[in-house]
């Protein structure tokens, strides 16, 4: 997954790496090392936040298998700000992967930014 991501969205503490699929629905795996987050209750809490966030988006999100990766420092946000992070994430990676799902503009033609 780590090499062949097709969409990569950074928040801040965390980054998600996405792939798309057939599914129909998306999907989510979190890794969250001792390493970057040393106690098992910030680490439980971050994958309490990400898993209720991905329930209640999930009619938005597209088709995608999405990693979660929890950097140093997430353990020191607060629940609010976590949670605005994650929405601004879901937003753009739905962005992000309706422009790689795209079909290409015939030749001659540009697309506007």
């Amino acid at each position: 997954m780590f090499e062949q991501a097709d969409l990569k969205v950074h928040g801040k503490g965390m980054m998600a790496l996405a792939r798309m699929s057939t599914r129909g629905y998306p999907r989510v795996g979190l890794v969250v090392s001792k390493k970057n987050v040393k106690l098992a209750v910030d680490r439980n809490r971050f994958k309490r936040l990400v898993r209720e966030s991905v329930r209640l988006r999930q009619d938005h999100l597209p088709s995608v298998d999405i990693v979660i990766l929890a950097k140093r420092g997430v353990q020191d946000i607060d629940n609010e700000t976590l949670t605005r992070q994650l929405h601004g994430m879901w937003k753009r990676l739905q962005r992000d992967a309706q422009a790689v799902s795209a079909p290409p503009p015939p030749n001659g033609v540009t697309r506007d930014a």
